[in-house]
């Protein structure tokens, strides 16, 4: 008897997946085990098994499309067996590309005729916009470095792309003329759009072009942004073309980041690679040549004051928002309007903290730092209360059993928040050593998606920058976030006598519909034993 192959839920946030590609076709004999197709989540590319046997009848969803979760992949049963009935009962199918002979399509309501699919010229390549991060719905064109007519090598940078996670320069690997260029300068292109297309010169590529804006052709570019995705993230390294023609300064995020933190105008700078490229050597040699300064005259004693003259007009700068920028606003807007937040806060003595990192880092290979002790602290605390580590699914809470602490960074562009995983298992010189890391790669842009995604509790420590309590807004799909302010002295009364000590506040933000107040103070409770007695979370 025929069986259908559904999509099954591969992650915990996972509503549907894309077929990178089929391992079998129609026809082939099955076995359980073999694996029928690749399978791409929003967390991975996985392999798709088969647990069935017999004869493939039935593909459901073409290469490149998705499918929801719980939707028909497959049928499989005897050579030649009717399985209409199962896809009439399944509710159909989700994008048929291929039947058996014995089966006939089922009929098709009258309706106009559709648009003619045109196909690409013969020779001529599409270039689609790469998916680069996880969270990636669009990236912005910066800047062409070709135009429509120009001669292009399989190694020619063609445009730089923002994303929501890094600027990228986007290698066609391709060669041949510029025919066509589908987004200009300053505008977004969605994933898997056409933003180039490379062929021969002469090649008339508009009837093609049209049938893609009017929907008449069918997306099938899967392929090709996922070979195009790892070549772009490549292509971020440090150096950079000098000025076009037209003024614009070209630099790599390296350059770049390096640039505006040393405050260095780029338009200065001489190149010392390949035609004027510059590098990061050239940011970190660069020596800015020093104006003359103007000795203010000394003020005369009784001055009379001079009448106010406004210098100028009023102004204001409007500046575009990056994709990060964006991504954060989707994100945390829709945490903060859908989740109802509450807020507890708490003080913390940390006299004994101080002295265990002072302690500790003598013998540590690498630097303790307060904010390690409070991920620590947090990860074994999250153990004793599983209900704080947990997340809102809809229809029901789920509590994670793996502890998976998120850290946020603050970056010139935005908020990130790299991931330590497993916790509660790593000692507070692996979590540091962790956390030095990521923290690194995630200001050289360089963060992968598995290291910035995946958390289920999520620390802001905003006490290096001197605030001494704030509220944190939670980080999806977490229940709880945690904000912590700095330690600070403060004067309190002990044995009739005055004396001075150290306290830290923490607010935690909750969700309330999977979490109460009563959890999430017993959950401080905790925290707060470890923090004011390090020795406890060690044994």
């Amino acid at each position: 008897m025929a069986e259908v192959i559904r999509m099954p839920r591969m992650s915990d946030t996972m509503t549907e997946a894309v077929i990178v590609g089929w391992n079998k076709k129609i026809g082939d004999k099955i076995k359980p085990g073999d694996v029928l197709a690749e399978v791409e989540t929003d967390k991975a590319t996985m392999e798709l098994e088969s647990y069935n046997e017999g004869t493939l009848l039935y593909i459901g969803v073409e290469k490149g499309k998705a499918v929801k979760v719980d939707g028909i992949l497959a049928i499989v049963g005897k050579e030649g067996e009717d399985y209409k009935s199962l896809l009439e009962a399944g509710g159909g199918s989700n994008g048929k590309v291929e039947t058996t002979a014995a089966a006939t399509p089922a009929p098709s309501p009258v309706s106009a005729a559709p648009a003619e699919k045109v196909s690409l010229p013969a020779g001529a390549k599409e270039i689609r916009m790469p998916l680069l991060s996880d969270t990636m719905t669009e990236g912005k064109i910066v800047a062409w470095n070709k135009k429509v007519g120009d001669k292009v090598k399989s190694d020619d940078v063609l445009a730089e792309v923002e994303t929501d996670k890094a600027a990228m320069e986007v290698v066609g690997y391709e060669e041949g003329t510029l025919l066509y260029v589908g987004v200009e300068a300053g505008k977004a292109a969605k994933v898997n759009e056409i933003i180039a297309i490379v062929g021969k010169a002469g090649t008339d590529v508009s009837a093609y072009v049209a049938a893609e804006k009017s929907g008449a052709n069918a997306v099938t570019a899967m392929a090709a942004s996922q070979t195009t995705a790892p070549a772009a993230a490549a292509q971020a390294q440090e150096a950079a073309s000098a000025a076009n023609t037209d003024g614009r300064i070209k630099a790599s995020p390296l350059a770049k980041r390096l640039a505006a933190e040393k405050g260095i105008d780029l338009s200065i700078v001489n190149g010392s690679g390949d035609g004027g490229r510059i590098t990061k050597k050239d940011i970190d040699s660069y020596t800015p040549s020093v104006a003359p300064t103007v000795q203010a005259p000394a003020s005369s004693t009784a001055a009379p004051v001079a009448t106010f003259t406004p210098a100028g007009q009023e102004a204001y700068t409007d500046v575009p928002l990056t994709q990060m920028r964006k991504t954060i606003a989707r994100r945390l807007g829709e945490s903060k309007f859908s989740a109802p937040h509450f807020y507890l806060t708490m003080e913390i003595n940390m006299d004994n903290a101080i002295a265990a990192r002072a302690a500790m880092n003598e013998v540590s290979p690498v630097k303790i730092s307060f904010n390690d002790m409070v991920i620590k602290a947090c990860a074994v605390a999250l153990r004793q209360h599983p209900d704080v580590n947990s997340s809102w699914m809809g229809d029901f809470i789920r509590q994670n059993h793996h502890i998976h602490i998120g850290s946020a960074l603050a970056l010139p562009e935005g908020l990130i928040v790299p991931v330590i995983r497993f916790a509660d298992q790593k000692t507070l010189s692996q979590i540091a050593a962790d956390a030095k890391q990521l923290y690194a790669k995630a200001r050289d842009k360089k963060l992968q998606p598995n290291e910035f995604s995946g958390n289920t509790f999520t620390i802001s420590n905003l006490g290096m920058m001197d605030i001494e309590e704030f509220t944190a807004i939670i980080n999806p799909p977490d229940s709880c976030i945690l904000a912590v302010g700095n330690i600070r002295e403060i004067v309190i009364r002990r044995n009739g006598q005055f004396d001075v000590t150290n306290v830290m506040k923490v607010t935690l933000s909750c969700d309330h519909r999977s979490v109460d107040g009563a959890v999430g103070a017993a959950f401080l409770q905790t925290l707060k034993k470890y923090l004011e007695n390090p020795v406890t979370m060690l044994v």
